[in-house]
């Protein structure tokens, strides 16, 4: 649970920073040219219908339109009878339910990552402290992380009172009103309600594609997310930030106010309390464990891995024992780097082959008991016969690697770049193919420093072997803006 929350705003960036003993769990960015989009509430006009998806594309106003599925249609779902579900519910045929040029409400579930558009749906749904309020589902809940069974009975209380058939509205109760007082939970449960009915005045006079509600702030919204009775301390670095988070907390978590602090040091806050630098670990592929093993994450658009590795671990015991160690703080490691990063979609985790199964079972065992600290929801096969496990993430945001970094120019994302001996290569074949253009005259070779130095050291003799078969005269020049891989063959007049 999070003990410190740090946030630090600026002109440019919004950070928050979740802390537990020292170490960073979570952190969140939000950039000035790029203001988040989840939870707000738009406007939107049906751009395109795609039948063939069952899914249209909407213009909420912002740089690429948001993808809908018809299964977040939720005003257009039917009841129907089903012999083995008979409360089931149908999903409409997109065509049918939408027209081009249509407007329509929708809330933002996911924003945009890499290539695509956010995602929204109909299915609204509103957050407060204490509750979480969807004015198109009749449904009550409460959080599976309230595990007392007569604090359940309290709660379920609670959520009768607040319940009216008449408006065919529902509520989750959120972790944090574990404990809660019953008017606190019921004040939310209003303030909802009375929140909802000004979207649906508001959206009469916005005209669409247009926002008609914005989410809380970046900081305020972490806070009521992130806030428990394990927190100690809200950190902050500006005074108008002190005095939002303030009057947030006033009004909704009044006995936490004393928590809240200004830091007014002139060193930079992040600084401070050492989160620049485990930022930056973070961005790194291999992450140490304290035994001498180690982890290698790699994200991809389709999947993300992470390998385990004994490295420097070499046990105590036998090798069975020492695969165990090694897997088990893995296992103990890999839910935090997870959140840290926020990495989301299909993971696979390569733990290294072990016998035993009880092993088996207490390294999966350990990683589902680090899964759950954490706010995003899971989802986690069996250890497979090749030590594989199967995972996936709920992701709702771009990863950490995906918002502070892009694709390496050089490589284009790819991690490697062709060796100078490749690329002198492909230069000799080049020159081949246009031999007849070469032929008695000459012929000029631009590349990198380190092409260059290969042609005129390892690959003198072709070079030569090569220019002597052709009837020509190649000479090289090196080109200080070229990457590894650049390079141009040009004729020129032979200077023999």
């Amino acid at each position: 649970m999070a003990e410190e929350i740090v946030i630090s705003v600026s002109t440019h960036e919004t950070r928050v920073a979740v802390v537990e003993q020292g170490l960073l769990q979570e952190i969140f960015i939000e950039r000035s040219h790029s203001p988040g989009t989840l939870g707000n509430i738009y406007k939107g006009k049906v751009v395109r219908v795609l039948p063939g998806m069952q899914s249209a594309f909407v213009d909420i106003g912002v740089k690429k339109a948001a993808f809908l599925h018809a299964s977040d249609l939720v005003q257009h779902r039917v009841r129907t009878f089903n012999s083995r579900d008979s409360d089931a519910e149908s999903v409409p045929l997109i065509e049918e339910a939408l027209t081009e040029g249509q407007d329509i409400l929708v809330q933002v579930t996911k924003e945009p990552i890499s290539s695509k558009g956010a995602r929204a749906t109909t299915e609204m749904s509103l957050a407060s402290r204490y509750l979480v309020y969807m004015p198109h589902s009749p449904n009550l809940g409460i959080s599976q992380r309230i595990e007392d069974e007569e604090e359940r009975a309290r709660l379920t209380a609670v959520l009768a009172m607040v319940s009216d058939p008449s408006r065919g509205d529902g509520f989750i109760v959120r972790t944090a009103s574990e404990m809660a007082d019953r008017e606190e939970i019921l004040q939310d449960a209003h303030l909802l309600r009375a929140r909802w009915d000004r979207i649906q005045e508001d959206e009469r006079s916005v005209v669409s594609p247009g926002l008609v509600y914005e989410d809380m702030p970046l900081h305020l919204r972490t806070v009521r997310d992130i806030i428990n009775r394990e927190t100690l301390r809200i950190l902050v670095d500006q005074p108008e930030i002190r005095d939002a988070v303030g009057r947030f907390l006033a009004d909704f978590v009044p006995d936490r106010q004393s928590i809240l602090e200004l830091s007014d040091d002139e060193v930079p806050l992040f600084d401070k309390q050492n989160l620049e630098d485990q930022i930056e670990i973070a961005l790194n592929k291999k992450v140490d464990l304290k035994s001498g093993g180690y982890l290698i994450i790699d994200q991809t658009e389709a999947m993300s891995t992470v390998d385990v590795n004994t490295g420097a671990f070499v046990g105590r015991k036998d090798l069975e024992d020492t695969i165990y160690q090694t897997n088990l703080e893995a296992a103990a490691a890999i839910p935090r780097q997870l959140r840290l990063r926020n990495i989301g979609g299909i993971v696979i985790l390569d733990f290294i082959d072990m016998v035993d199964e009880e092993h088996k079972r207490q390294v999966l065992r350990t990683l589902e008991r680090g899964q759950q600290s954490d706010r995003v929801r899971w989802r986690i096969t069996e250890i497979s016969d090749l030590g594989l496990v199967e995972m996936t993430r709920k992701r709702t945001h771009e990863s950490l690697l995906k918002t502070m970094s892009e694709p390496c120019p050089l490589c284009d994302g790819k991690g490697f770049i062709k060796t100078a001996e490749t690329v002198c290569l492909e230069i000799f074949r080049d020159i081949q193919r246009q031999r007849a253009e070469y032929k008695g005259a000459g012929c000029l070779i631009r590349a990198s420093q380190t092409v260059v130095d290969r042609l005129i050291d390892e690959d003198a003799l072709h070079v030569r072997s090569l220019a002597d078969s052709l009837d020509t005269s190649i000479s090289c020049q090196v080109e200080v803006s070229y990457s590894q891989e650049q390079f141009d063959v040009i004729r020129t007049l032979r200077s023999d």
